[in-house]
């Protein structure tokens, strides 16, 4: 069973069990997440096999969301590789300002002719914004991005129950391939994991699955 961590390079290697809670890198944030329907766990890079063998599922061609500041400056990539039970996101940025950045999966596949085209977060059950939110979280909430000083950024997350192939079903009930799409989105600021707000502005948006 994975264990429903959030962790960031270089701890691809450590385990958790349901009574620990970690805090890497001194952030209070990195927390044992409450709820068991969606789970992020941050891995490096160089985990993607071990991931893939971990869920035992097939995996798929990646689906690339080409990253881009308002301005259309390339600031890289954010890849959604679907396995049998659930999706490896993988990020790869650059051009960014330094420190912990909100990141969220939004509801529409679009970030023109402005940001605010992506619609709110992905959100399908209906659920309150954040980790640490007691009606919390959404399907399309994701761990803060570290970007460092030289303003690049690599992580993997692993997000069970969503899907990007197909439509919803009873194993991955969450699917991005609706009517409208999807879209990722770096924000401005930290995402406290308790109010949407606290993200700040939209910085950087790639589309998952385009809006017909």
């Amino acid at each position: 069973m994975m264990c429903p961590c959030v962790t960031e390079r270089p701890y691809a290697d450590r385990t958790c069990g349901p009574d620990r809670t970690r805090q890497d890198n001194g952030d209070p944030n990195m927390k044992l997440l409450p709820r068991p329907a969606l789970a992020a766990l941050a891995m490096a890079a160089a985990a993607s096999p071990l991931l893939a063998d971990h869920h035992e599922g097939k995996v798929e061609a990646a689906t690339v969301a080409a990253m881009k500041l308002a301005d259309g400056t390339d600031v890289g990539t954010i890849s959604f590789t679907q396995t049998g039970h659930g999706v490896v996101v993988t990020v790869a940025v650059k051009g960014l300002p330094a420190g912990k950045h909100g990141l969220h999966i939004h509801a529409v596949g679009a970030c023109a002719p402005d940001f605010m085209a992506a619609g709110g977060h992905f959100n399908p059950g209906s659920t309150e914004h954040g980790f640490h939110a007691p009606g919390g979280y959404h399907a399309g909430d994701l761990p803060n991005l570290d970007v460092a000083a030289d303003g690049t950024a690599m992580a993997e997350f692993f997000v069970p129950d969503l899907t990007i192939a197909g439509p919803a079903s009873e194993a991955l009930p969450y699917s991005l391939s609706d009517e409208d799409g999807a879209s990722i989105m770096i924000h401005a600021a930290t995402d406290d994991y308790k109010t949407m707000a606290s993200s700040g502005g939209r910085q950087a948006c790639g589309v998952i699955v385009a809006k017909p």
